[in-house]
């Protein structure tokens, strides 16, 4: 579910920073293979800026670090998620501890230099 919050995010604010209405990218891409109950859900959250906690950032960090630390016990690497933890390590560092999940956007806005509102 995070990789998929951290997908629709970069996708967004991708097609922003190019130009593109963040609205209608997601009204497009609900239309084919890439639709999804994230890009749904929290795509339309990330472009309405309605980051209010369904599933809080600090719980899906719990979530996430429990199973960091599984795959540690395994010996195994978990890549895509050590870097979506780093994200959602980003938005507590700047405040977003509490918010919704879907607020991950607001790392990948940091890294762009740019939010979906612009």
């Amino acid at each position: 579910m995070a990789l998929n919050i951290e997908a629709v995010s970069e996708a967004l604010v991708f097609a922003s920073k190019a130009g593109a209405d963040p609205a209608k990218v997601r009204e497009a891409l609900m239309g084919g293979l890439a639709s999804s109950k994230i890009l749904e859900v929290h795509g339309e959250r990330m472009i309405k800026r309605t980051f209010d906690p369904g599933f809080r950032i600090s719980l899906h960090q719990k979530d996430l670090n429990l199973a960091l630390s599984a795959a540690k016990e395994l010996e195994m690497s978990l890549p895509n998620t050590a870097s979506t933890q780093q994200l959602f390590n980003t938005c507590c560092a700047n405040g977003g501890v509490n918010e919704d999940h879907s607020a991950l956007v607001k790392s990948i806005e940091l890294m762009a230099n740019h939010t979906l509102t612009q």
